[in-house]
C-alpha cells in the first residue's frame, strides 16, 4: 500500500483544521449575533428569507481562518514531527522572508471583514463601500505583494490590474451571495481547484493556504445551507472575495518550464466564472433597465432557475455543479498543448454562452420576490 506524500498529508491536515475551526466557532458567533442583535431581519427587499438570522458568518470564517494560519505557522517553526519537519524545514527561509507581506495580507482580510460588518450594520453608501474596497486593494497590492498573472511588465498596468482584480472579486462574491450556501459553496469549489494547481506547481505554501481556506469555507457551508442558520453577510462576502483574489493571484498559472501554451493564464477566470459572469450579466441587465447596478434584485441566475420551477436548494446545487463542470473542464489546460488548451477554452466559453442565454431567457418576466420554499422553513440543528 502506497503512503500519501508528505505535502499531500499537510494539505489534507490544513483542510481538516480549517473545517473543524469553523464547525466549532460558527455556532459561537451565532449566539454572539443574537445577544447583540446583529441579525438580518425579513423585510420588503430582494432577500427571500422568512425569519431573523444571525449575521456574523464572515467574522466566524475570518476567526477560524486566522487561528488556523497562526497555528500552522507556529507548527512550521516550532513543532518537530518526523517526516513533516524535514519537508517544511527546507522552506522555512522562504516562509520567513514573506512574513511581512503575509502580515499585510492578513490586515487586508481583517479590514475587508470590518468593512462588511459596518455595511451590514449601517448600510454604507455605494461610494463609501467602493472607497473602502479600493483602499483595501491598495494595501494588498502595495504592501502585501499581490500581483495578478498577466503578460505585461509595466508596473502601472500590473498594479492597476491587481487592484481591479481584488475589487472585482469582492463585489462579485457580494453580488453572488443571494441564496443560502450559493457563494460559500462556489468559493469552496474554487479553493479546491486553486489548491490542486498550486500543488502541481510545487507552490507548497499557497497550496496549503488554499487547502486551509477551502476547509474554512466548507465548515461554514454546513451552517449556511438552506435553511441557513447563519448568514455570512457583507463581511463574509468581502472576506471570501478578498481570499479568492489573493490566492488566485498567488498561484503561478503560467511558466515556460511547464506551460505548453499561454492559455493557462485564463484559468482563474474560468474557475471563478460563475460569480464573475453572473455579476457581469446582472450589471448589464440593471444598466439597460436604468437601475443602479449596486442595488440588489432577482436577476441572478440562481433566481432565474427558481423561476424555471426549481426549488432554491436545487437552483444552488445546479450552480455548484456548473462551477464544477467549468473547473474540471478547464483543468487540463494547465498541462495540455496548444491544440488541447484551445479546444478546452473554446468549450468553456461555449458553456458560459449557455449560461448567458439562461440569464437573458427569462429577463422579461416579472421580477417578483420568490417565496420561501416549504423545505426551507425547518430549523436546522447545529
Amino acid at each position: 500500500m502506497t503512503v500519501m506524500p508528505v505535502w499531500c498529508q499537510i494539505y489534507l491536515f490544513a483542510f481538516l483544521a480549517g473545517a473543524v475551526s469553523t464547525l466549532f466557532d460558527t455556532p459561537v458567533f451565532g449566539r454572539i449575533a443574537r445577544k447583540f442583535d446583529f441579525m438580518d431581519r425579513p423585510q420588503a427587499n430582494h432577500k427571500g428569507h422568512g425569519r431573523a438570522t444571525p449575521l456574523l458568518g464572515g467574522a466566524a470564517m475570518f476567526t477560524g481562518w486566522l487561528f488556523c494560519l497562526a497555528a500552522g505557522l507556529a507548527a512550521a517553526f516550532f513543532v518537530q514531527l518526523p517526516g513533516f519537519s524535514e519537508a517544511v524545514s527546507a522552506h522555512l527561509a522562504g516562509i520567513n522572508s514573506t512574513l511581512p507581506q503575509l502580515g499585510f495580507l492578513v490586515l487586508g482580510a481583517f479590514l475587508a471583514v470590518l468593512l462588511g460588518l459596518v455595511d451590514d450594520k449601517y448600510a454604507l453608501s455605494a461610494a463609501a463601500k467602493f472607497g473602502g474596497q479600493f483602499l483595501i486593494a491598495l494595501l494588498a497590492v502595495g504592501l502585501g505583494g499581490v500581483r495578478v498573472n498577466i503578460f505585461f511588465t509595466n508596473p502601472v498596468l500590473v498594479w492597476g490590474a491587481s487592484v481591479f482584480w481584488l475589487m472585482l472579486l469582492m463585489n462579485s462574491i457580494n453580488f453572488f451571495d443571494n441564496m443560502d450556501g450559493l457563494a460559500v459553496g462556489t468559493i469552496t469549489i474554487a479553493m479546491g481547484f486553486f489548491c490542486v494547481i498550486a500543488a502541481l506547481n510545487n507552490q507548497y505554501f499557497i497550496a496549503a493556504l488554499a487547502a486551509m481556506s477551502c476547509g474554512v469555507t466548507a465548515g461554514f457551508w454546513y451552517y449556511n445551507t438552506s435553511p441557513a442558520m447563519i448568514f455570512m453577510g457583507d463581511s463574509g462576502s468581502h472576506f471570501l472575495g478578498y481570499l479568492a483574489a489573493v490566492i488566485s493571484a498567488g498561484v503561478s498559472w503560467f511558466g515556460i518550464d511547464y506551460s505548453l501554451s499561454r492559455f493557462p493564464i485564463l484559468m482563474p477566470l474560468f474557475i471563478l466564472a460563475l460569480p464573475l459572469f453572473d455579476t457581469g450579466m446582472v450589471v448589464l441587465i440593471r444598466t439597460c433597465r436604468g437601475k443602479p447596478f449596486w442595488i440588489g434584485d432577482h436577476n441572478h441566475i440562481s433566481h432565474r432557475f427558481v423561476r424555471m420551477g426549481l426549488s432554491r436548494r436545487q437552483a444552488v446545487l445546479l450552480v455548484h455543479l456548473m462551477a464544477l463542470c467549468v473547473g474540471l473542464g478547464i483543468l487540463p489546460v494547465f498541462w495540455g498543448d496548444f491544440r488541447t488548451a484551445a479546444i478546452l477554452v473554446a468549450q468553456a466559453f461555449l458553456f458560459l454562452l449557455v449560461v448567458s442565454i439562461l440569464q437573458f431567457a427569462l429577463s422579461d418576466r416579472q421580477d417578483t420576490r420568490e417565496k420561501v420554499q416549504p423545505d426551507e422553513t425547518k430549523e436546522k440543528k447545529p
